[in-house]
């Protein structure tokens, strides 16, 4: 039960810092920002922000993409356009890293906090 939960509290951990890795870079890139733990604080929160909005019916994922859109927004210099085109490098990003650790590493993991990676 044990190995069970540390197993899942390590992939969880592991997966938040590729996720906040892939904020990382598209940050860098867009906002001209350098600092990794302010990108997997954003992560976490836009994961959070996407829990708590995509269950909805209908129209629950639109508005899940749209708020996390709007953490970043909140936590990045720039405005909805900046923020946006952070979300999008972002995810193609966490599909670049993710497309390296599980195709040549094999360890079969995700990004936590950039949706659809």
């Amino acid at each position: 039960m044990i190995t069970g939960f540390v197993g899942s509290a390590v992939a969880f951990v592991v997966a938040l810092l590729i996720g906040g890795l892939a904020i990382y870079v598209s940050a860098r890139v867009i906002a001209d920002t350098d600092d990794y733990g302010h990108a997997v604080v954003t992560a976490l929160l836009g994961a959070v922000a996407w829990a708590l909005t995509a269950w909805l019916p209908l129209f629950g994922p639109i508005l899940a993409l749209i708020v996390w859109v709007a953490v970043i927004n909140w936590r990045y210099p720039g405005g909805w356009g900046q923020a946006a085109l952070i979300g999008i490098v972002a995810w193609v990003a966490a599909l670049v890293i993710l497309f390296v650790l599980n195709g040549f590493l094999g360890l079969g993991i995700g990004a936590f906090g950039v949706p659809g990676a």
